[in-house]
């Protein structure tokens, strides 16, 4: 298995998905290699966060 070069389907740029990122996908049992460069995983990962945990703080606590 050697590295490889996909692209992002957020900001088009090429990021290499690594030979031991491809055997920790294979031993998770994901079948789909990852769409976004980890900046954008990241950047999604946050921004799903923050929206997340804004909607247990609506409301009377008490």
């Amino acid at each position: 298995m050697a590295d490889k070069t996909l692209t992002c389907k957020d900001c088009n740029s090429e990021f290499i998905f690594t030979e031991g990122e491809q055997a920790f996908y294979k031993e998770k049992g994901f079948e789909n290699e990852p769409q976004r460069c980890p900046d954008c995983r990241r950047a999604r990962k946050m921004e799903r966060n923050n929206r997340g945990g804004n909607r247990n703080f609506g409301g009377n606590r008490w």
